[in-house]
């Protein structure tokens, strides 16, 4: 079972450049403008993984009444996936859900 340590941090995206500030009502996660993400963690908020990685946001599958985005990191291969932002950029989420 996965531990959740709540870390809601804001970052520069490595990606995009562009500034992010902390989500509010839970981690944040991934850029809301890009949805690139960075593969700092073993379990969500720990930051003790030592790829640091992009994860680069490939596809977006139904999860329950939300989405989650389908990530595959540019470093190690490795796929992971993260629910959706209420802020997150909607035609970035639309263009991904595309290519699936």
């Amino acid at each position: 079972m996965k531990r959740f340590n709540e870390l809601d941090e804001g970052f520069i995206c490595e990606s995009c450049g562009k500034e992010v500030e902390p989500l509010g009502y839970t981690s944040r996660d991934h850029c809301p403008h890009c949805l690139y993400s960075k593969h700092v963690d073993i379990n969500p908020g720990d930051r003790e993984n030592n790829c640091k990685g992009l994860l680069k946001p490939i596809g977006i599958e139904k999860y329950k009444d939300t989405y989650k985005i389908i990530y595959k990191c540019e470093k190690c291969k490795q796929e992971h996936k993260n629910i959706i932002a209420k802020d997150d950029d909607m035609e970035s989420i639309i263009n991904i859900s595309k290519v699936n």
